[in-house]
């Protein structure tokens, strides 16, 4: 691994803006002297709650565009421009998306999504104390989504047969389950 440290970024150039994520052509040196070329997505980052209510953990079954149909995942969303707290935006999206507020929030894990093209972070964290309210949807997806309430080793049995395959609902909810 000690070569993988001597790469260096000779020039990031932006090429596109899309609003809350940008597109930049990154320029790398290898440790012995050759070039390449990169594209890389420029993302602030997002924070994720492993949501936990006896023994239901709240799950989110929303539709993606990218992937062409619905997904269960753990309920997330971006970091806003003035969210210097992760633990805030999650439970700003906890409560969005699915009305519950927690009495707890504990940090669970810090992943990388997509590191072969984004910078992309996800602050994930374990909710506990929840009590119910009034989800305010933000964005089509959400309005159409369903809140689903699943035992928790059935959403770790999800992830392990393949019916759960959202990378930060994995590690959310393996993590979750450890740490239970």
């Amino acid at each position: 691994m000690t070569s993988a440290r001597r790469f260096r970024v000779v020039s990031s150039d932006p090429v596109a803006d899309y609003g809350f994520f940008t597109m930049d052509n990154v320029r790398v040196e290898a440790p012995d002297g050759s070039r390449a070329e990169r594209f890389a997505i420029r993302h602030p980052g997002a924070a994720a709650v492993v949501a936990i209510d006896g023994d239901d953990v709240v799950l989110v079954e929303q539709y993606r565009a990218p992937i062409d149909r619905a997904i269960l995942e753990i309920p997330a969303g971006k970091l806003d421009a003035d969210d210097t707290d992760p633990a805030a935006a999650a439970a700003r999206e906890l409560e969005e998306e699915t009305g519950y507020r927690a009495r707890s929030l504990t940090p669970l894990i810090a992943i990388h999504t997509a590191v072969g093209f984004a910078d992309e972070v996800i602050h994930i964290y374990l909710a506990k104390g929840l009590s119910a309210g009034e989800a305010m949807p933000d964005g089509i997806e959400e309005q159409w989504a369903s809140i689903r309430r699943v035992p928790l080793s059935i959403a770790v049995a999800m992830v392990e047969d393949g019916r759960i395959t959202d990378a930060k609902t994995v590690a959310g909810l393996l993590m979750a389950a450890r740490m239970i």
